[in-house]
């Protein structure tokens, strides 16, 4: 598995997640800019996304839902806020309604990735910075980590297809 640490900073309001991977920071930049590869790994294997708007730009909104196993569709969000391609980019990340609308429920949340050359490969550092310790507390109780670490296992197989 890719991941190599997970780091939460209650006192930050932070949860950072770093992951590895044999691959360039061009190529594992792919993984975020093109919604095709994104929806292979964003979310848990049991609850595949949905990318139907995917505006990869600084003010671009993405909206997307992913699906449980049961049929269950939980509609989400991204604004990105900053891109520095291949080396950073940093979106706002909230719930939404079934048009992809935000709906404020959970809050909203901060995150960045950060994409630096490793050996052989790509250390990828997501933090996600939340409004207070109730909601990292409420999205931690959600299984916000083990979600995103089991969505970032999955980035192994996107960059080898």
């Amino acid at each position: 598995m890719p991941v190599i640490n997970t780091i939460k900073d209650p006192s930050a309001l932070t949860m950072t997640i770093v992951s590895e991977f044999e691959a360039e920071p061009d190529r594992v930049w792919r993984v975020w800019e093109d919604p095709r590869q994104l929806e292979k790994w964003w979310g848990p294997p049991r609850w595949p996304a949905t990318f139907h708007e995917h505006n990869f730009v600084v003010g671009g909104r993405s909206k997307y839902f992913m699906t449980g196993p049961d049929g269950t569709k939980m509609h989400g969000w991204f604004e990105f806020t900053a891109i520095s391609a291949p080396k950073s980019l940093s979106l706002d990340d909230g719930f939404a309604d079934d048009e992809g609308n935000p709906t404020g429920e959970h809050g909203i949340t901060k995150m960045t990735a950060a994409l630096e050359s490793a050996a052989g490969g790509t250390r990828m550092s997501i933090t996600t910075r939340f409004e207070s310790i109730e909601q990292l507390d409420e999205m931690l109780a959600m299984g916000m980590e083990e979600g995103m670490r089991e969505a970032l296992g999955q980035i192994d197989d996107v960059l080898a297809g």
